[in-house]
């Protein structure tokens, strides 16, 4: 999303999100003691991307961005609960997926220039 905003995010912005998503793990496994597991995975991935969502949001200047970030979670998060819950095929089931994903990254990203990238971003 930096490379597409042309903003520069800080690393401190990717550690907190990081750590937002790995909260995420610790909600579900706190919530599923106490409630059923798919409502707790609802609520704590709903959490997540509504938390990471408005922080894009503050971040970044582009409206869509967010959308984008939080759609792409919700999906995410969709993949991954229908990934628990097919035991049988959950290896067929990831590497199609995984492959989806790194084709849609490769697409994406087919017209971006690194090398112009790196000679652009400077340290402050």
């Amino acid at each position: 999303m930096e490379v597409f905003s042309n903003n520069k995010i800080h690393p401190i912005q990717y550690l907190l999100i990081g750590i937002s998503l790995c909260i995420f793990y610790l909600l579900l496994l706190s919530l599923s003691e106490h409630i059923n597991f798919g409502l707790a995975y609802l609520i704590s991935s709903l959490s997540v991307v509504i938390l990471i969502g408005t922080y894009v949001r503050s971040a970044l200047e582009k409206r869509v961005i967010p959308v984008i970030t939080a759609g792409m979670l919700s999906i995410l998060y969709g993949f991954l609960y229908i990934l628990l819950q097919n035991q049988d095929y959950a290896l067929l089931i990831g590497s199609v997926g995984l492959f989806i994903i790194v084709a849609v990254i490769m697409y994406t990203t087919r017209k971006v220039n690194w090398y112009q990238i790196d000679l652009n971003h400077t340290i402050e």
